[in-house]
């Protein structure tokens, strides 16, 4: 199988990424693995979609050697990007979203255009650019999300708010690793006003009710083809808990991960959200729920394998390379399946 994974910068990648382990574990099991950035695609004249693209081989034994040995400059080639069998896209636009605005799109763009050439591409680009953003969330049923308001407009905000009775979550529409959160409390109703203000320069705020079981942190749980993932009986999972006074549990804000139980409200919050993660061709996903609360869907690079292997000494990256496998072979025997379905089957 020959596989490539999207990033937003090769540079800019670590050793314990999830993408870095699945590349690493593709890699260890045989494939021709091939890692680029959002910035190296070019669609040719030809019509053939090419990318900068870098392989390390087969005999690295640690995931920083592999990464050192890919973001070598000997390790760039030019590559057919319609010669794979996979593109697995991996890149968060939310990152680029300042320095590099142009390139929130990008990804998707020739993602889209990969699937035209024949390529199998998850998750489903059609579907990702519709998640660019935190409206995309509004879209799962209205049981498993908390109270939400998304407007640019103060007082509707600050009523919202009170209606809440001052309890509340504001944060940018775009945007991810808890950058730009505030928690509003009762006693903070004296700043709303400017909370709102400096939300309000980036775009849409979303307003979101405030959920008491967020002071035990989030757990974020992996959700392959449409189900838990799940190796050895064990489920990967792990829960956020910043131990700082900071409300924000996400791992770039001081978040740490330890053991989650996965709970029965947590299945059905799951069977829940399934069919329209089926129907979007969301091949892999991160949920993160706060009690029996859908918090967010990371549609784009859910990651923390490396955490939930840590924990469980479970290698979570082997089924999700054996998943692709499967559809590869699926698409041999059923030619004529549309990217979204094959990417979820």
């Amino acid at each position: 199988m020959k596989i490539g994974f999207v990033v937003n910068n090769v540079a800019s990648e670590e050793p314990g990424y999830t993408t870095t382990r699945l590349a690493l574990t593709a890699t260890r099991m045989g494939h021709e693995v091939w890692l680029m950035g959002v910035d190296e695609f070019a669609h040719e004249a030809d019509h053939t979609v090419s990318a900068n693209a870098r392989a390390a081989g087969k005999k690295y034994k640690s995931l920083s050697t592999y990464l050192s040995k890919l973001q070598g400059d000997e390790a760039v080639e030019r590559i057919v990007v319609d010669e794979l069998d996979v593109l697995v896209m991996r890149n968060d636009p939310a990152e680029d979203a300042t320095e590099r605005p142009w390139a929130v799109t990008s990804g998707i763009l020739f993602g889209q255009l990969a699937v035209s050439r024949g390529v199998l591409v998850v998750n489903d680009p059609a579907s990702l650019a519709n998640a660019v953003n935190k409206t995309y969330f509004q879209h799962f049923p209205e049981e498993v999300r908390p109270r939400t308001m998304i407007s640019r407009d103060p007082e509707a905000i600050a009523a919202f708010v009170k209606d809440l009775k001052g309890s509340a979550v504001l944060k940018p529409l775009q945007g991810s690793g808890g950058a730009g959160v505030f928690l509003v409390s009762a006693n903070d109703s004296p700043n709303l006003n400017q909370m709102i203000e400096a939300l309000s320069r980036d775009g849409y705020i979303v307003a979101q009710e405030y959920l008491a079981a967020a002071k035990e942190g989030d757990v974020r749980l992996f959700v392959m083809n449409g189900q838990p993932l799940q190796r050895d009986g064990q489920f990967a999972a792990f829960r956020r808990l910043n131990e700082t006074d900071d409300m924000r549990s996400n791992m770039h804000a001081g978040g740490k991960a330890h053991e989650a139980t996965v709970t029965e409200e947590m299945l059905q919050l799951v069977d829940l959200v399934r069919p329209k993660l089926l129907a979007d061709g969301m091949f892999l996903v991160g949920l993160d729920i706060v009690g029996d609360k859908l918090m967010e869907v990371n549609v784009f690079s859910p990651g923390g394998l490396g955490s939930s292997q840590n924990l469980y000494d479970v290698d979570f990256t082997e089924p999700v390379i054996e998943a692709l496998e499967r559809k590869v072979e699926l698409r041999r025997h059923y030619v004529g399946l549309d990217n979204a379905h094959l990417a979820t089957l």
